[in-house]
């Protein structure tokens, strides 16, 4: 599992989690017309991968996706802080942690360290 892209970790994840009953979003390119493809930029750049919110009682998140070897950017670590700041609950994870994210996904939030 170590050796994920980080494309591939983030299936695993969004799979792990819509089987624990989590909405799942993630902002995706979009086609504008036939081989014009777009990011959408409404805001600030570094936005987390994606934003889960339980279905049963379990919260919200926002999640970091990085491969074993992939780097949070400055402009991530801004999102990351000014989210943990207003509250809410913020991960950067990676595949080592499928364990961690699936005890996670599968009970309510702790008080343990998030990122």
């Amino acid at each position: 599992m170590a050796d994920l892209s980080e494309a591939e970790f983030q299936k695993e994840v969004i799979t792990l989690a819509k089987l624990h009953r989590w909405k799942v979003m993630h902002t995706q390119p979009a086609q504008v017309r036939p081989g014009k493809w777009i990011t959408p930029n409404t805001g600030d750049q570094g936005f987390p991968d994606l934003v889960m919110v339980s279905t049963c009682g379990r919260g919200t998140i926002f999640v970091e996706l990085k491969a074993t070897k992939g780097v949070v950017s400055d402009t991530q670590w801004e999102w990351i802080i000014a989210l943990e700041d207003a509250g809410q609950e913020v991960h950067v994870w990676r595949p080592k942690d499928l364990d961690k994210i699936s005890a996670r996904l599968s009970t309510a939030p702790s008080n343990m360290p998030r990122v």
